[in-house]
C-alpha cells in the first residue's frame, strides 16, 4: 500500500510541476504580444491616455515572479482591467469599398496556451471594440499610406537593466508585427524571431552587444532589402575606418575588382579591374558571406551579396593582408589601407573619374539611356536624339531620378496600369487594404516610339528602380535583360531614435493581377550575369547581350 501511495505522490508531483513550468521566454514573448496589441487597439492606450512604456517596466518584474500560467495570466487580466471599462461599439463595419489584404493578419495568439479563457475573451472583446480615433503612436504618411511614428521614447536602453532592453525590442517587434506589409514572406516566422531575440536582449551587456547582436539580428530577420540599421557612434573612442582602394562584386564566393576608386593607391599595389580576392586577413570570402547572414537584411541572395561587399572592403586597421588569385596561383599582399578621402581619391580629383553620358547613340542606330543620371529636363533632348533609332536601351542598374512616367508616355501607345498597392489600415492594426486604383503610365499616342525597348537590370535595381522597370514593361514592346533585382519596392517607413535609425518597406507593391514583386524582384526575360572572365576582359556582358537581342531578336 505504501508503494502505491508513493507512486501516486510522485505522479501527482510531476503533474503539478509540469503544469507550473513556464519558461521566461514564453512569458516575455506573450507579454510582448499583449503589450503591443493593447498599444494599438485599446482605446486608452492607442489614444495616448497612459504612459505605456512606464506601465510595461512596472509590470515586467511582476511577470518575472509568476511561476504558473495561472499567475501569469492573472497579471495580464488585472493589467487590462486597470485600464478601465471599454465602451462597446461592435460591430465595426468596414467601408463597402475596402478590400482587405489579410496574409499578414493573425490574432490567433489570443488562444495562447498560457492564457486563461477569461484573458483570451478580454483580448477578443478589445479587438471587436478597438480604438477608432487618431493613433497616438503611428500616423499615415500623406498621399502614400506608409507609416511614421511619434510619441515613442527615443532613449537608448539601460544596458544594465534587462527590462529596459526588452522595452525597445518589444517596441520594434510590434511595429513590424502590425505595420510591415511583407511579414507573411519572411523566411522565419516572426513569432520564432521573437523567441530567439528575447534571450539575446537579456544577455547583451553594452551598446555594441545590443545593437550588433540584438537589433541587427531582429531587423535582418524581416528579409527586406530596404531595411538597414544605422547605429550612431557613442562617445567612446572608435578606431578609424580604412578602405580598399577599389570597388568589387562577389562572384563564386570571391570578390572581383570592378572599379578603381584611387588610381595612385591601386597602382602602388598593382590592383587592377578583374583582380580576384579570395581572403582578407586570413578569412575567406565564403566565410564572411556565411557569418553575416543574420546581421544584414536582404530580400534575396543577390542583394545580400551586393550589400555586404562594403563590409568586406573596409577595416579597422590600416594594415591588411589580402589574398589574390592570379593566373591560377594564390598571392598574399600586406597592404596599407587609407581613410575614405584617400581611398576614394577619384571622387575628389578633377578628371580622375570618367564623366558619364546621360544618353547617347551607339553603333547600328541604337540608343542608350543611363537612367541613374537622366533628369526630367533631359528628356526632350533624349527623345529628339533617339526617336528614330531602331532600339533604345534603358539602363536601370542604378537608382532613377523620377523620369519613368514621362518616358512611358514616349514609348507607350496607350495608358496601362502597372502597379497596385497594399497600405496599412490604422483603424484595424495588422490589416492591410488594397489600393486597386494603383498607378498607370503612358497615354493614347499613335506617334509613340516604334523601335524595340530594352531594360537592363541587376541587384542594384531597387525600389523606385524596380517600379520604373514595371512601368516600362507595361508599355508594350519591352524586353528586360539582366539578373534578379533587389526585391524591395514601395515607399519606405523610417524610424529615428537617439542611438540608431532603421527603416523598412512601408507599402506593398504588386502587379495589377496581384502577382508579387517583394523578394522576387523584377524577373528578366533574358537572364545574364557578369562573369569573372567578362570583367577581366572589360566587357559589359549584360549590355552586350542586349545588343545581340536587338540585332537577332533572340
Amino acid at each position: 500500500m505504501q508503494k502505491i501511495n508513493l507512486f501516486l505522490f510522485i505522479i501527482f508531483s510531476q503533474t503539478v510541476f509540469s503544469a507550473a513550468k513556464v519558461t521566461e521566454t514564453e512569458k516575455l514573448a506573450a507579454t510582448c504580444k499583449v503589450w503591443g496589441f493593447l498599444k494599438y487597439y485599446h482605446p486608452k492606450v492607442a489614444g495616448g491616455e497612459v504612459n505605456w512604456d512606464k506601465q510595461l517596466l512596472e509590470k515586467l518584474p511582476k511577470i518575472e515572479k509568476a511561476q504558473t500560467k495561472e499567475e501569469f495570466s492573472l497579471i495580464l487580466e488585472k493589467w487590462i482591467d486597470e485600464l478601465g471599462t471599454i465602451k462597446e461599439v461592435a460591430p465595426i463595419s468596414a467601408p463597402k469599398e475596402v478590400e482587405y489584404f489579410d496574409k499578414n493578419f493573425d490574432l490567433s495568439w489570443f488562444n495562447n496556451k498560457l492564457f486563461s479563457k477569461n484573458l483570451s475573451k478580454k483580448l477578443k472583446f478589445i479587438e471587436e471594440n478597438r480604438f477608432q480615433g487618431e493613433q497616438f503612436y503611428v500616423y499615415a504618411m500623406e498621399h502614400v499610406g506608409n507609416i511614421g511614428i511619434r510619441n515613442e521614447s527615443s532613449e537608448d536602453p539601460d544596458y544594465t537593466n534587462k527590462d529596459s532592453k526588452l522595452r525597445m525590442v518589444f517596441m520594434l517587434w510590434n511595429l513590424i508585427e502590425y505595420y510591415f506589409p511583407y511579414k507573411y514572406q519572411m523566411d522565419q516566422k516572426w513569432d520564432i524571431t521573437l523567441d530567439k531575440i528575447i534571450p539575446l536582449a537579456i544577455q547583451a551587456k553594452n551598446h555594441d552587444d545590443f545593437f550588433n547582436l540584438v537589433i541587427r539580428r531582429l531587423m535582418s530577420s524581416i528579409d527586406d532589402s530596404h531595411t538597414e540599421v544605422y547605429v550612431y557612434p557613442t562617445s567612446e573612442a572608435r578606431l578609424p575606418t580604412t578602405y580598399f582602394p577599389a570597388n568589387g562584386k562577389i562572384i563564386d564566393d570571391k570578390v572581383v575588382v570592378t572599379e578603381i576608386l584611387a588610381d595612385s593607391l591601386a597602382q602602388a599595389d598593382n590592383i587592377k579591374v578583374g583582380d580576384v580576392i579570395t581572403k582578407i586577413n586570413n578569412q575567406t570570402i565564403k566565410d564572411f558571406i556565411a557569418e553575416n547572414k543574420n546581421l544584414v537584411s536582404a530580400s534575396n541572395n543577390a542583394k545580400y551579396l551586393e550589400k555586404i561587399i562594403g563590409g568586406i572592403l573596409i577595416s579597422k586597421s590600416d594594415t591588411v593582408k589580402v589574398e589574390f588569385l592570379k593566373n591560377g596561383e594564390y598571392l598574399t599582399k600586406t597592404m596599407i589601407w587609407h581613410d575614405y578621402h584617400d581611398s576614394h581619391r577619384n571622387e575628389f580629383k578633377k578628371g580622375a573619374k570618367k564623366k558619364k553620358e546621360r544618353f547617347k547613340l551607339l553603333d547600328n542606330n541604337i540608343g542608350y539611356v543611363d537612367m541613374g543620371i537622366l533628369t526630367d529636363r533631359n528628356i526632350p533632348d533624349m527623345i529628339e536624339l533617339l526617336k528614330n533609332t531602331k532600339a533604345i536601351v534603358f539602363d536601370v542598374r542604378n537608382y532613377p531620378k523620377g523620369t519613368a512616367i514621362e518616358i512611358s508616355n514616349f514609348i507607350s501607345p496607350q495608358e496601362n496600369k502597372f502597379a497596385i498597392y497594399t497600405i496599412p489600415d490604422l483603424s484595424y492594426p495588422g490589416r492591410f487594404k488594397w489600393n486597386n486604383e494603383g498607378t498607370s503610365s503612358g497615354s493614347d499616342n499613335k506617334d509613340n516610339y516604334k523601335g524595340k525597348v530594352v531594360v537592363l537590370l541587376n541587384e542594384k535595381t531597387q525600389s523606385h528602380a524596380e517600379w520604373t522597370a514595371m512601368c516600362f514593361r507595361a508599355s508594350g514592346n519591352t524586353t528586360i535583360i539582366g539578373s534578379q533585382t533587389s526585391g524591395a519596392d514601395g515607399n519606405i517607413s523610417v524610424f529615428e531614435f537617439k542611438g540608431f535609425r532603421t527603416l523598412f518597406s512601408g507599402i506593398g507593391v504588386y502587379y495589377p493581377d496581384k502577382r508579387e514583386t517583394q523578394r522576387i524582384g523584377i524577373v528578366p526575360d533574358i537572364e545574364v550575369k557578369p562573369t569573372i572572365k567578362g570583367i577581366q576582359e572589360g566587357k559589359d556582358e549584360v549590355l552586350d547581350r542586349a545588343l545581340l537581342f536587338i540585332e537577332t531578336g533572340k
